[in-house]
């Protein structure tokens, strides 16, 4: 095959090859810009009130922000829950076929190559389509020698048949040898690749990226979740076992109250209706114990579930009982122009809107023709000897394709529509989900202020309480006051105590949301792959 044959006919495929990169219908992505933009997190007409002694400030947040804490055990158990947690495993393993689908994708911008290799062993019926053709006698003989010399001894067509339906050509063709069975050799390479002159293709590729970046930050989503959760357990944890040594205490001291009632009981001093409200007082006290230890169980389990553990599996470890952890000075919070940056659902959200534009090109490509290329190069014989030879067994094609749509019953149209309108419900749902973030930040950021202010409060009332019952047994001892001022105070004191507890603990919470709702800090050092224990008989070992 001469050079200049094949540049005649290779040159104007390669010209189109080069315009197919030149143009791309429909719209192009454009990063969108929130119509809500704070400048500050803080109003300036209201600042913090006196009595709160923890602020946030705009500096830059720790990825690490559980830290803030300083609780050893609270960073051991977020150091673990990344390599641990079901859920963030499911997002990772949910990544890599995001990763695949992309894959797969991106290869329809590349030519397909297929070989292909056959033995066919065939016999023509006489009362087949050889049956329509004249019988080889005087009248046609020379036809049949010329047709059949012209094709050559292994000659045969693209799909096999070649002459007289594929048969071999013999020197003296009759009835009885076009009917014989043969067999036919052939191996070679099929190609094919679609010219994309408008774009269709890329902006599929185009969409699977941002499909894949939507993934992405749907792992960071979950795993910021999951981060969140496991702080807010074990704080609540600690806030539980502080109100079973609050009620606990509180038990000791109606159990003084009783034993004072019943001596003084015993000596003539009282009556037996002290005796019994005094003992009524224990048992209240006492009965509030088993649902705190259930409580205090049930914490327990979240968060060895939360790190892949089955019950009872962290008792030993999270048992004995901690202070709650306190909350820094000053909490840094960042910018509110870091917001939709850090945020794994707005950036997934602008991910979803990104594939949205892009599926509205593919809907306007579709209205343009499908130019392909395709071609063929393969040795074809009826003997395998002939196979060496190009002269002899060679054959090749091809050529381009062209694919217009006419009539599809109004299908593209309604496609283009239907991709139009979920890119612009994908542009509202990025609206929505910024304005939510901007929303919850500012809430979490209330909720903390005020409830440290509650907390100041309760601190002064507990004192005032505590006071308030030693004042009631000295007056109840020197007979002055009776059994019912010290059995008001001492439940003034236990539900005062409890209260504080629940409101310190929810100032720590409170500050675990106000980094959830800032999306963390920004999770550079993600789980890039599933992380699957190495060993053990799992059901996800099974399957990998």
């Amino acid at each position: 095959m001469p050079p200049s044959f094949l540049f005649r006919r290779v040159a104007p495929l390669a010209t189109l090859a080069v315009l197919a990169a030149c143009a791309e219908v429909g719209p192009n992505y454009k990063a969108p810009t929130p119509d809500w933009n704070p400048t500050s997190w803080f109003a300036p007409s209201k600042p913090a009130p006196k009595e709160v002694i923890s602020e946030p400030v705009e500096k830059p947040i720790d990825p690490q922000w559980w830290t803030v804490f300083h609780d050893a055990e609270l960073t051991s158990l977020e150091k673990r829950l990344a390599d641990a947690n079901l859920d963030v495993r499911t997002a990772a393993l949910r990544l890599s076929q995001s990763r695949a689908s992309f894959g797969v994708t991106r290869a329809d911008l590349f030519p397909t190559v297929d070989g292909n290799a056959s033995y066919l062993r065939q016999r023509l019926p006489p009362q087949g389509v050889l049956g329509l053709l004249p019988s080889p006698s005087a009248g046609n003989t020379a036809s049949v020698q010329t047709g059949s010399a012209a094709l050559g001894p292994g000659a045969t067509s693209a799909n096999g048949l070649g002459g007289l339906g594929g048969v071999p050509s013999t020197s003296s063709p009759s009835s009885s040898s076009l009917f014989q069975p043969f067999g036919l050799y052939q191996y070679g390479f099929d190609a094919s690749w679609e010219l994309d002159l408008w774009g269709r293709v890329r902006r599929n590729v185009e969409g699977a990226a941002s499909s894949l970046d939507a993934a992405a930050d749907a792992q960071r989503d979950t795993l910021l979740t999951a981060l969140a959760e496991m702080a807010r357990d074990y704080v609540q944890l600690r806030g539980v076992q502080r109100n079973i040594e609050t009620t606990q205490r509180n038990l000791d001291i109606a159990k003084q109250s009783l034993q004072l009632t019943q001596q003084r009981a015993s000596g003539g001093v009282t009556t037996d209706l002290d005796v019994a409200n005094a003992a009524a007082q224990v048992e209240t006290v006492a009965s509030q114990m088993p649902t705190l230890r259930a409580q205090e169980a049930q914490i327990i389990n979240a968060i060895a579930f939360l790190i892949g553990q089955p019950p009872h599996s962290m008792v030993a470890e999270l048992s004995v009982p901690h202070p709650i952890p306190p909350v820094p000075p000053t909490i840094p919070v960042g910018l509110p122009s870091e917001l939709a940056r850090r945020r794994p659902d707005i950036r997934q959200a602008e991910a979803q809107l990104h594939t949205a534009t892009a599926d509205v090109g593919v809907a306007v490509a579709d209205f343009y023709p499908r130019v392909t290329l395709s071609g063929s190069v393969g040795m074809q014989a009826i003997a395998a000897r002939y196979l060496g030879s190009w002269y002899d067994a060679g054959t090749y094609a091809f050529g381009p394709s062209i694919s217009l749509p006419i009539f599809e019953g109004g299908r593209l149209n309604r496609m283009l529509e239907l991709r139009t309108q979920q890119q612009k419900e994908a542009a509202v749902t990025y609206q929505r989900t910024v304005l939510n973030a901007l929303h919850e930040v500012d809430n979490s950021l209330t909720a903390y202020q005020a409830e440290q202010q509650r907390r100041n409060r309760l601190e002064q009332a507990v004192v005032q309480n505590r006071r308030a019952v030693k004042l009631a047994q000295d007056r109840y001892v020197q007979g002055v006051a009776d059994f019912l001022s010290v059995l008001t105070a001492e439940q003034n004191l236990l539900a005062a105590e409890q209260m504080l507890t629940d409101s310190v603990t929810n100032v720590s919470t409170d500050l675990v949301q106000i980094y959830k709702a800032l999306g963390g800090g920004w999770e550079s050092e993600m789980p890039d792959k599933p992380l699957l224990p190495e060993k053990g008989g799992s059901l996800i070992d099974n399957l990998m």
